[in-house]
């Protein structure tokens, strides 16, 4: 019988992104969260019709969550405007990734939710 691994930084993800999703189905075609797990990095994003073509959803990233595995570090990385990654700073990296999911929730200088 196969037996399933459970990958803890995938089920923290999953869980703080359905936090985030609207529970109403119809808002969801509107604006819904997402995210990207692969490897060493994570993605959370919006997905929303895109302006030009309301037919056509896009994803539009906001923050980038990347384990180091020489250090055992996560750090956290946010989209300038340029739309350049750049690591958040002052509190940019932890051992624990629900750690660094805290400090997106707090949101101290507006760089993930605006």
């Amino acid at each position: 019988m196969p037996t399933k691994i459970i990958d803890i930084n995938e089920a923290t993800i999953k869980k703080y992104v359905a936090s985030l999703r609207p529970e109403d189905l119809e808002i969801r075609n509107q604006i819904d969260i997402g995210y990207l797990y692969k490897a060493n990095v994570v993605c959370l994003f919006e997905i929303r019709p895109d302006w030009q073509n309301p037919n056509q959803m896009q994803k539009i990233e906001f923050a980038r969550i990347r384990f180091y595995k020489t250090k055992k570090i996560w750090k956290l990385y946010w989209m300038r405007a340029s739309g350049k990654w750049e690591l958040y700073e002052p509190f940019s990296e932890s051992t624990h990734l629900g750690k660094i999911i805290e400090i997106i929730k707090e949101d101290k200088h507006g760089c993930f939710y605006g």
